[in-house]
């Protein structure tokens, strides 16, 4: 397929508000490409090159795309600028100037392959130099490329393609390409969910349908989308509805999967020297490569007893002289690309290991829960230097129940987690098989909301200063975000700032398509759906102003939620179980 017909879809999908809408457009799009392709576009069309996992980045800031545009364009750096900030939109001035100058005409389009192919081979240069032929590399493949497709193609390096769709719409739309309706997505998002590779799922189905997703299987490299957990009101409502189970520590940290296969080696330089090492990778909840981040995890994964392995667990900082569990605000500190050495000393890592999904050639996910602490307490007999078995105690009443939680609080944890003993692991979904519970203060929910920032208004009085003086929130629904609260209290000085830094940055020049809001909440500055932030309030209430019918009555932030994205915050159907939880504790 041609790359401008590639771009010519995607104009269609940057007009469309309707998610259905969307999915059609995919469907067709998916329908035209050969199975050869398919993984290519569904990961361009996600403003990508490879899955998230991979690694794969191009680490370009707009101010550098704005040279390599001129450079493509044969115009002034300082003429290129000025108009990127009159539209905030890259691809709005590519496609500006490349019209309007009758010199840029392109007479030949490339294939979607070559347009890949150069991409991939900019994101990969590596070295001394490498930023250098990185721009100059994107300036010849801008100026190869019709308007259009320069349009879209200067957004990905950015990360703002801005279509407004995750992996669960290209899920819908293979389906719809089958059968003209979404009635294959369980299928497709089982195979997605122990295979996290949008492009591997579409190829395989494309090329071999139903039969070709059954054969997909878990495989080390590959992360499998986490278990999430259910809320109940009470300790007698969770033993009511578990009976018997066992009850674990909640730990507030990072969620990391980790991956280890000893058959497989790789080669790792280490200053001039080079050695191998055994395949050992490290995931987030949202699917990010973190490995290189936790080196001392990685030597610690590599002395177990075992062959191959996939584990779940939790990742916290500790305090270096006394030992104590630090706080998530602190744990994050860990999860950055630049001083991981300094780091090290200064928030060391232990890891709380509570799962296995893989071990030694075999998938045991599906295996009930106590046969994989079983295997678990085979493998981790002792603590291997910062690898940590999850304490466990089996619980059949409401009175060790209380006991426990209050253990744990008393511990300074934020809770804990019932898990029934006979019941697989639910990779990617959100069911019984766990729930989780949380002290609970009178006069707030049950649980906080994960929520994303949509747009902020300005500040006024001593806000002024910060330039913002509340920011809009919403939860999803299906593929929109409805809102729920404009938060304006309830925040430090500091958390002000960081809040307007973080919005300046994605800055969206209209309303996202997919942010259903009244217009008499319509921010000033919209944002890209990206910042996901942690929210309390003191209840639920019915709402006729905020899309998704409820709102939080004296909502504040709690904390910034980046080891999230947005297809992990609070969905409107949790948003209404809690209203309902909060119900039934009140009467």
């Amino acid at each position: 397929m041609k790359f401008i017909t590639l771009a010519q879809s995607l104009g269609q999908l940057e007009a469309i508000a309707s998610r259905n809408q969307m999915t059609e457009v995919l469907a067709d799009l998916f329908s035209r490409v050969t199975y050869q392709e398919i993984d290519w576009v569904c990961y361009l069309v996600l403003g990508r090159l490879k899955p998230k996992f991979s690694g794969v980045e191009f680490n370009l800031a707009e101010k550098m795309m704005v040279r390599v545009l001129s450079r493509a364009i044969g115009q002034s750096e300082a003429e290129s600028l000025k108009l990127f900030k009159q539209t905030g939109d890259l691809g709005e001035v590519i496609l500006k100037l490349k019209t309007s100058n009758s010199k840029l005409k392109i007479r030949k389009s490339l294939e979607i392959k070559d347009v890949y192919n150069s991409l991939l081979k900019i994101a990969e240069e590596a070295g001394e130099g490498s930023v250098e032929r990185k721009l100059n590399k994107m300036a010849v493949l801008l100026s190869q490329l019709d308007p259009l497709s320069a349009k879209y193609v200067v957004r990905i390096p950015v990360k703002k393609l801005r279509l407004g769709f995750s992996d669960m719409t290209i899920l819908d739309a293979l389906s719809w390409m089958q059968t003209g309706d979404k009635s294959l997505r369980p299928e497709l998002e089982r195979a997605y969910s122990v295979s996290a590779d949008i492009g591997r799922i579409a190829r395989v189905f494309k090329q071999q349908g139903l039969n070709g997703l059954k054969q997909i299987q878990v495989e080390v490299g590959i992360p499998i989308r986490p278990a999430l957990s259910e809320r109940l009101p009470n300790a007698a409502k969770i033993v009511e509805k578990l009976e018997c189970f066992a009850v674990e520590p909640k730990y507030d940290g990072l969620r990391v999967e980790l991956h280890l296969d000893k058959t497989r080696k790789v080669e790792l330089s280490e200053g001039l020297f080079k050695q191998q090492s055994s395949f050992i990778q490290i995931y987030s909840r949202n699917l990010d490569n973190i490995t290189h981040m936790f080196p001392e995890v990685v030597l610690a994964v590599e002395q177990l007893p075992v062959k191959q392995a996939i584990f779940d667990g939790e990742a916290i900082g500790v305090h270096p002289q006394t030992g104590k569990l630090l706080s998530f605000q602190e744990t994050i500190q860990r999860r950055r690309k630049h001083n991981i050495k300094q780091m090290l000393s200064q928030v060391p890592i232990k890891v709380f290991i509570y799962d296995l999904l893989y071990l030694n050639g075999r998938a045991v996910f599906k295996q009930p829960f106590s046969q994989r602490r079983q295997l678990l307490e085979k493998i981790l007999t002792k603590r291997q230097n910062g690898l940590v078995l999850t304490e466990q105690t089996k619980v059949n009443n409401v009175k060790q129940l209380r006991y426990l939680l209050d253990k744990y609080l008393q511990q300074g944890l934020e809770g804990i987690m019932c898990k029934k003993l006979d019941e697989p692991y639910q990779a990617g979904g959100r069911n019984f098989n766990w729930v989780k519970f949380k002290k609970n203060t009178e006069g707030k929910l049950v649980d906080t909301l994960d929520c994303v920032v949509m747009g902020y208004y300005p500040g006024k009085g001593k806000r002024v200063g910060f330039g913002i003086g509340a920011f809009l929130v919403g939860v999803s629904d299906a593929e929109t975000i409805k809102t729920v609260a404009k938060i304006g209290t309830g925040l430090t000085d500091d958390q002000w700032r960081e809040m307007k830094k973080r919005c300046q940055q994605i800055r969206a020049p209209k309303c996202p398509n997919s942010y259903i809001v009244n217009k008499n909440l319509y921010p000033d500055f919209w944002c890209q759906p990206k910042i996901v932030v942690e929210i309390m309030a003191d209840e639920i209430t019915k709402s006729p102003i905020h899309t998704a019918g409820l709102a939080l009555r004296f909502p504040r932030l709690v904390r910034f939620r980046d080891d999230k994205d947005i297809d992990q915050i609070t969905t409107l159907k949790e948003l209404k179980k809690l209203h309902q939880l909060q119900t039934s504790m009140l009467s």
